[in-house]
């Protein structure tokens, strides 16, 4: 064969390696297709587990009540806690025996404990910018990993996360416990049941003051969360809100997915006037500077072109939402508080008499919201998930119980998961995305697909009993 000959012939392999290895997105752009080996997790099932053995990375705040609450729940037992403070290891150890007299071995390496007790999953409540590693190990250790929110705070962390899971065929699920809310089940339940119609718009939020946990963490010496403050501006929690309206529009799962973000954020005033208030002049914090806006605001476009308003706010003195709003051609549900309007779900249009021509509120949807609204919603939509778990629910911590009861159930019994890591991941995506879309003047950015296209055949989360 001549030099030009082969020349050719290489090309034209080298072009069909191309394209086995690449596909594109919705914008054209090469994506790489997963090695050999991989498998997408979409709908990714493990083989059943008898008892899962559980390890928990993380004792402050969220970790040893997330220990206690592994004691109510059957076949699954804690047999490793680690913090990097002895003492901390040592109390959710004593605490745990003292519950169900089983103490747990202790360690201050997580490392040490994954290659000592090899766990079948493991839980971790660390500082947000050691998430994406944790997980990592954990996988390549041969254990599921459950990650506090959000899953990793930079979109490398977020592949290295999809890519490992895919690699070692395990689980990383992001811990996004509002999903499991009662009000966002009952929701999913109603959105399922085609009250809402096609969905169209969905709002999104977390709005809760924390200031006075820069004082406690001084107090702690915990004071990670702060550093973010400093050195972010964007979005910087965006999952408590947007899980579960991304969950109602099935987004990554069959019928829609993730496409671009705008976001921008307001002046940062809040924090520096707080620690100014509330801590002596000497404090180091007094000359911080504060990148990050007090108000976030962003919109998320879909690709088929439905919006999501998701706002976050932990500084500015107002009370606690998720706005948890969902709106369709035939309605809308809407929480804090908790109501609902549209054809099928309204009470009778309120008849005006105006005079004067102005708007009456003549055959249009009025709320139907207040106590005995919400009872009668619960009475008539409640998920199925709560009906069955709901006098645990409330003997435990609510909505953290039945995601770890979920999470316990899928795995021993070999089932899937009802959130997957490409989920977690877009989800956080939110928080580096808005950073560079607030960095460039609110320029959109581009959703990278986690799932390498392959959304397009995960179906969507049923209404599980």
């Amino acid at each position: 064969m001549m030099k030009e000959e082969e020349a050719q012939v290489s090309a034209v392999v080298a072009q069909y390696i191309h394209e086995q290895n690449t596909k594109t997105d919705a914008e054209g752009d090469a994506v790489a297709l997963r090695p050999a080996g991989s498998v997408y997790m979409g709908n990714f099932a493990a083989p059943p587990i008898e008892l899962v053995r559980v390890a928990i990375i993380g004792l402050s705040e969220r970790g040893i009540p997330q220990t206690l609450q592994f004691t109510s729940i059957p076949h699954c037992r804690v047999v490793g806690v680690c913090d990097l403070r002895l003492e901390a290891a040592q109390e959710a150890a004593a605490a745990l025996e003292n519950r169900c007299g089983i103490r747990p071995d202790v360690y201050t390496d997580y490392v040490l404990m994954l290659h000592e007790l090899k766990p079948d999953a493991v839980f971790i409540n660390t500082s947000w910018e050691t998430h994406a590693s944790m997980a990592v190990n954990c996988m390549e250790a041969g254990a599921h990993a459950f990650v506090e929110v959000p899953l990793a705070t930079t979109i490398d962390g977020l592949w290295q996360i999809v890519d490992a899971s895919e690699r070692t065929h395990r689980h990383c699920m992001m811990l996004e416990n509002v999903n499991y809310g009662r009000v966002e089940l009952m929701f999913l339940n109603m959105v399922r049941q085609g009250l809402v119609g096609e969905l169209v718009h969905a709002e999104a939020a977390y709005i809760h003051d924390l200031r006075s946990r820069m004082i406690s963490d001084v107090a702690s010496g915990n004071t990670w969360r702060t550093s973010h403050f400093a050195a972010r501006n964007g979005n910087l929690y965006p999952t408590h809100g947007l899980g579960p309206v991304a969950q109602y529009m099935n987004l990554a799962r069959t019928d829609d997915s993730f496409h671009s973000i705008v976001s921008m954020s307001s002046l940062s005033l809040g924090r520096a006037a707080y620690v100014q208030r509330e801590l002596p002049p000497e404090h180091p914090w007094q000359n911080l500077d504060f990148r990050c806006g007090d108000v976030n605001t962003s919109i998320i476009r879909t690709c088929a072109g439905r919006t999501i308003l998701v706002q976050w706010d932990e500084t500015t003195p107002r009370p606690y939402n998720r706005k948890n709003m969902i709106a369709g051609t035939l309605g809308v549900l809407a929480g804090f508080p908790t109501r609902v309007a549209g054809e099928h779900l309204s009470p009778p249009p309120v008849q005006s008499s105006d005079s004067r021509g102005g708007f009456s509120g003549e055959d249009c949807c009025q709320w139907y919201m207040g106590p005995e609204a919400e009872a009668d919603l619960f009475a008539r939509y409640e998920h199925p998930l709560y009906t069955r778990l709901g006098d645990e629910y409330a003997r435990n911590d609510g909505m953290d119980f039945i995601m770890l009861s979920r999470i316990i159930e899928c795995l021993h019994q070999g089932k899937p998961l009802d959130q997957n890591v490409y989920e977690g991941a877009f989800w956080s995506a939110v928080g580096p995305l808005s950073e560079m879309s607030v960095s460039q003047g609110g320029a959109p950015q581009l959703f990278p697909d986690f799932t390498r296209g392959d959304w397009k055949s995960t179906p969507p989360l049923g209404i599980v009993s």
